[in-house]
């Protein structure tokens, strides 16, 4: 059974910087694209990024230039550096898993998030 759990979330000055990690406890982590969502209070879900199996990665342009998706195999552990953090990056921050090529919707596998609040 494949699990996510998130961690790193936490209240930060707007300016600053963070970062979270989600642990995956799947055995061919290596084989899978991993992605982070946000979801604000009364809004919806929302891609933050996502980082092939290969390293790549894609970022939304809200995020762009300011937050770091990154991946360790051998921890089974993707990231994401966030800095220049403003108040409108509070949310509950979610990693996600799917198998193969990564997609800006369909994962298969999510952790239970991990709130991050910028004060402004």
């Amino acid at each position: 059974q494949v699990q996510l759990v998130e961690s790193g979330g936490g209240l930060v000055q707007a300016g600053g910087s963070l970062r979270l990690s989600c642990a995956a406890s799947i055995r061919t982590f290596s084989r899978y694209a991993m992605a982070w969502f946000r979801q604000a209070p009364g809004k919806e879900r929302e891609l933050v990024g996502h980082i092939s199996t290969s390293a790549t990665t894609y970022y939304v342009d809200s995020v762009k230039g300011r937050f770091t998706i990154s991946r360790d195999n051998a921890k089974n552990t993707v990231y994401l550096q966030m800095s220049s953090l403003k108040p409108e990056d509070t949310a509950a921050y979610y990693c996600a898993a799917r198998w193969g090529v990564p997609t800006n919707s369909r994962y298969d596998y999510w952790g239970q998030g991990t709130q991050v609040t910028v004060s402004s």
